[in-house]
């Protein structure tokens, strides 16, 4: 005889279920709340990008893009503050950060961004956002169609040659990304040379996040309906325009999107990818083959751009520093420690 299955003991069986298939999914419901809340931007926050002040981390500055055709380049300071700003942009997408580029005989520390409707790269001196670009700096030989969206920098251990990898807003099944050299005009500007095109694309909307992980030689990016792709950052690399891996092809609610990288020590730490639609980050290993080793659900709304670094930025972020977009034109710091809760490692790096 079958006995009725009990209301109760229905909810039991589907949450065990739901436990079960989560494997490392936080599924108490409650969402871990930001440190701080920036001030907002006039029109649309999309990707930031940390700066890391060496002589004061404290001084630290968070920037991010203003998407819009009268865009802008933000700098905030760790209370969310806006301290800096270029305008004008003409839809600015994504950003990131290199230091140490050799500029004019010194080692300068610099912020590049995609700037879409102009189909071109703006490179600024950091902290004070010294526009360092003597000539348009354009992508993808201009093709209208390709608009510039993401955007990762490389600086190769051996010999500190800079590269900036770049995703646009379509692409080919084959060389979707192209990379370009960055190096010193002679006349204390940045120029730039098309040095390979690579990476798979599904064909299945489009690839913007991009993020370089230098220690390990590594450059991921999102193909948003299919997975995350790894490739060797350095050109020369051995096999480098072959796939190194393929993860997160399942799990995800619609669009993979921002990737941040938490070093922890040698190979270990993670990678936080955001499952756009679900309001949350899935945590990868950062070793391959890259399991998933939690969800962490924060309070960012729609976020497509983030950042992360394991620099200790006083008693508010020990462990370090997490930043996301929020469609709210705002952008959320979050605490480390917070998202590790007891379960991920921690990292406490010094100012190199």
């Amino acid at each position: 005889m079958i006995r009725p299955v009990s209301f109760r003991s229905a909810l039991a069986i589907i949450w065990m279920a739901t436990l079960w298939a989560g494997h490392g999914e936080d599924l108490g419901g409650k969402k871990i709340q930001p440190v701080v809340v920036t001030e907002t931007t006039p029109h649309d926050t999309d990707d930031p990008a940390i700066w890391i002040n060496a002589a004061d981390p404290l001084q630290s500055l968070i920037l991010g893009t203003d998407k819009d055709s009268d865009g802008g380049l933000y700098a905030f300071d760790l209370a969310g503050r806006i301290v800096r700003k270029v305008t004008g942009l003409k839809r600015p997408n994504n950003v990131d950060v290199l230091r140490g580029f050799a500029l004019g005989g010194k080692a300068v520390d610099i912020a590049v961004l995609t700037e879409r409707e102009k189909q071109r790269l703006r490179v600024f001196r950091l902290p004070d956002l010294e526009p360092l670009e003597r000539v348009d700096l354009i992508v993808f030989d201009g093709d209208t169609t390709r608009a510039p969206m993401g955007i990762a920098l490389y600086q190769r251990p051996r010999d500190q040659a800079a590269f900036a990898i770049v995703s646009g807003k379509s692409g080919p099944a084959e060389g979707y990304l192209w990379q370009y050299r960055l190096e010193d005009d002679g006349q204390g500007f940045v120029k730039m040379a098309l040095v390979r095109k690579f990476g798979a694309f599904s064909g299945k909307k489009e690839i913007e996040a991009v993020a370089v992980d230098a220690a390990a030689g590594s450059v991921y990016y999102s193909d948003e309906h299919f997975g995350i792709r790894e490739y060797a950052a350095d050109p020369d690399a051995p096999g480098a325009g072959e796939p190194r891996s393929v993860f997160g092809t399942d799990g995800f609610t619609k669009d993979r999107e921002g990737i941040a990288i938490y070093p922890v020590d040698g190979k270990a730490g993670y990678l936080l990818v955001s499952d756009q639609q679900a309001n949350t980050f899935r945590i990868f290993n950062r070793e391959a083959p890259h399991e998933l080793v939690k969800v962490a659900s924060l309070s960012t709304v729609e976020s497509d751009g983030s950042d992360l670094t394991p620099v200790p930025l006083g008693p508010k972020f020990p462990g370090g520093l997490f930043v996301a977009m929020s469609s709210d034109r705002t952008f959320h710091f979050y605490s480390w420690a917070d998202i590790a809760g007891g379960e991920l490692k921690s990292a406490a790096l010094p100012v190199k």
